[in-house]
């Protein structure tokens, strides 16, 4: 259970939350919504206390497990079966066993006894704390989020950002926590891991709260919602499922507009009034008293909702280059003894459209990150054709800095450009005020995102390289990527889940990993988007 007191939420100087107070209970499934930059993740970090309020109290009873919509900094190293059983303690008993089996081998029979002992009180330990059963259970959550036995074995450094992510949701939820806080759990989720999730949250027996932009997940699985509305700084709670809440939604907010009509009429009449009887000095006090009625009139309704504010994304005319501005010959990559692919072309060619296939795993994010330049290929070379531009738009985040400020990332990015400029164009971006100061690490994923989008407005990149674009926005702002993807003049090369975002490009060629075989694009194809 979680209990808010009087909880108020501060982004910088700006007022998020006001003093708020709710409950989570057992049973209650939550679906936390409002607009990007609303609070959303402040707030849940604040009840899984990974931060302090600005004012008020969070009690927790029981444990809790929170899912950040940034994969978390963890021991690369180490493996991934052992990241998941860590969530019950269980990962360091395994190590242990690892090391008395290491003992055990050894050649001093001494120390081989001594291992042979502590493997067995080890061993012993493991099977009182279910250990066993609980590495089948660990495999078996892996699996329904996508991530196949022989990834199990495997350091975390060998994974691609989405795969990471499947580990560290795999791992919350098999962490027994009592109220789990899931921050968009399913991004990077293909479409039969989707319906896995929903499906294991819907059974789910503890208290859950989820921001998530998948209305089909809210759909079926939440039972309550809360709505923070960023122009009232306020949490609505609406004790409803998701159709009905939006029908409630639309329903508060005509009755709010009915009261503000009619408080700003008799307000209009009393002001009037009140005018007139100014001109009078005997009823000047009648006339101030008048005014004062108006006021408490105005300040006793809510203002109507404010159209909610959309990212003006438009990428410019890309700089001019060659036929070819980009191209790969016989590419192959590996991590330690995961071969990810071999021997992969891929050719760019101006304006080109293409998009890039392959299951989790299959080294799409790594084929991105070789053509950006950002690792290093094991064999093969990558070719800059006459006057390549490129830009990258990492799904992680990686190309921002996180201990500069929205600002001075913008700076660094285009430094040619006049403050006043770069300040114009993150204010089409929606970040204005006192939030261009923010470091970077505090912002939400939404905000990432609509940044890393910004970063790229002012490269003037004619090839962009694009992984998972769309994660972490709200419909609208989606909406206007997709509709930037349409117009933009120069090359893209795309790495989705998103159907609408391969339908937004109207692709023409593809690449499909690991094989690395590149041909036309076929509609045939759509439907492994969603599946890859």
């Amino acid at each position: 259970m979680i209990s808010a007191r009087a909880v108020e939420l501060r982004a910088g100087a700006r007022l998020l939350l006001e003093a708020v107070t709710f409950q989570v209970s057992p049973g209650d499934k939550i679906g936390l919504v409002g607009r990007n930059g609303a609070g959303k993740t402040t707030l849940a970090r604040v009840l899984a206390s990974a931060a302090l309020p600005a004012a008020g109290q969070v009690t927790t009873g029981g444990s809790v497990g929170y899912l950040p919509q940034d994969t978390m900094a963890v021991e690369l190293d180490a493996l991934v079966l052992d990241r998941i059983l860590s969530a019950r303690g269980l990962d360091s008993l395994l190590v242990a066993l690892r090391e008395a089996e290491l003992q055990m081998a050894e050649a001093d029979p001494v120390r081989r006894d001594a291992g042979v002992r502590r493997y067995g009180r080890l061993e012993e330990r493991l099977a009182v704390l279910g250990g066993y059963a609980a590495e089948s259970e660990a495999a078996s959550l892996a699996a329904s989020l996508g991530l196949p036995q022989r990834v199990l074995r495997q350091p975390l450094r060998t994974l691609s950002g989405g795969q990471r992510r499947r580990v560290e949701l795999a791992r919350i939820l098999f962490s027994d926590a009592d109220t789990l806080l899931l921050d968009e759990p399913t991004n990077h989720l293909d479409a039969d891991s989707v319906s896995w999730l929903r499906d294991h949250l819907r059974a789910f027996r503890g208290g859950l709260i989820v921001i998530s932009h998948d209305t089909g997940l809210l759909d079926t699985v939440v039972n309550k919602v809360f709505h923070l509305d960023a122009d009232r700084s306020a949490l609505d709670v609406y004790n409803l499922r998701w159709q009905a809440y939006l029908e409630q939604r639309e329903t508060d907010a005509r009755r709010r507009r009915r009261e503000r009509m009619n408080a700003e009429r008799q307000a209009a009449a009393l002001q009037s009034q009140a005018d007139k009887m100014r001109a009078k000095a005997t009823k000047a006090r009648a006339a101030q008293n008048m005014a004062k009625r108006a006021e408490r009139l105005l300040a006793g309704v809510t203002a109507d909702r404010a159209a909610e504010r959309v990212a003006k994304l438009r990428f410019p005319v890309p700089a001019h280059c060659g036929k070819t501005p980009l191209s790969a010959q016989r590419l192959s990559k590996s991590y330690g003894s995961l071969e990810v692919f071999t021997d992969v072309d891929v050719a760019v060619d101006r304006a080109a459209r293409v998009v890039v296939l392959g299951l989790n795993g299959a080294g799409k994010t790594t084929l991105l990150r070789l053509l950006a330049g950002l690792e290093a290929p094991d064999t093969g070379e990558i070719l800059a054709g006459h006057g390549l531009r490129l830009g990258y738009y990492a799904q992680e985040h990686e190309t921002l800095d996180g201990a500069r400020t929205v600002l001075e990332n913008m700076r660094s990015a285009a430094p040619d450009l006049a403050e006043g400029e770069l300040r114009s164009i993150l204010g089409s971006f929606l970040f204005g005020g006192d939030d261009i100061a923010k470091p970077v690490r505090v912002l939400s994923g939404g905000e990432k995102t609509r940044l890393a989008l910004a970063l790229l407005v002012v490269s003037g990149a004619n090839v962009l390289l694009l992984d998972e674009p769309t994660n972490n926005l709200d419909p609208a702002s989606r909406a206007e990527i997709l509709a930037a993807l349409r117009t933009y003049a120069g090359a893209i090369v795309l790495v989705t889940h998103d159907e609408g975002a391969v339908d937004a490009l109207g692709p023409e060629r593809v690449v499909l990993l690991p094989d690395g075989v590149e041909d036309a694009w076929s509609e045939d194809l759509a439907d492994l988007v969603a599946l890859a």
